[in-house]
């Protein structure tokens, strides 16, 4: 876990004071290789390191663009509501991978992100992710602030594939109790 937040408060500084800044809609790719520290007792990535890896690079994309000023400043917390992944092929040790995410849509509550892992031009896995920003426990307006943040030309509904996804998540957890 030490790992996690060393890693994330690299990602903050650079995101901060040296990376250049970035547009909320458009598509981010980050090139990383696998070390063994990712890996199981196999020498494949561990399922778990690819949720890790969709986590840094959103917050890379909320620490690089306007976002970071009009939620954490103001006190927001980004909270994840339910993220899934698609595998296809195995990541092996040592070798490079690179994770794209793309913005699908958003919604009043939710901002919808695909993450695609490739090896070359081969789709490894996908991971899907719905989230939000949250302030004495409500629901932020997740259009005013991607109006606030500069993207109000580029804000389009979720695909009605990605909120299929999603749509049967908070009844399943209300079955279960």
């Amino acid at each position: 876990m030490l790992y996690y937040w060393l890693h994330l408060l690299f990602v903050y500084i650079a995101s901060r004071f040296f990376w250049k800044p970035v547009k909320l809609y458009a598509d981010l790719s980050r090139r990383r290789r696998v070390s063994p520290l990712d890996c199981e007792s196999f020498r494949y990535m561990a399922n778990s390191k690819y949720f890790y890896y969709m986590d840094l690079i959103r917050f890379e994309v909320v620490f690089r663009s306007k976002l970071y000023e009009h939620t954490i400043k103001k006190g927001m917390t980004g909270v994840l509501a339910s993220q899934k992944i698609i595998y296809k092929k195995p990541l092996k040790m040592w070798k490079k991978f690179e994770i794209t995410l793309q913005m699908d849509g958003s919604d009043e509550k939710w901002v919808y992100h695909r993450q695609i892992f490739k090896q070359g031009e081969q789709i490894c896995a996908i991971g899907f992710t719905k989230a939000g920003f949250w302030k004495n426990k409500k629901a932020q307006d997740m259009r005013q602030i991607l109006i606030d943040s500069g993207a109000e030309d580029r804000i389009r509904p979720p695909s009605a594939e990605m909120l299929s996804m999603f749509q049967n998540d908070y009844q399943f957890l209300k079955n279960l109790t």
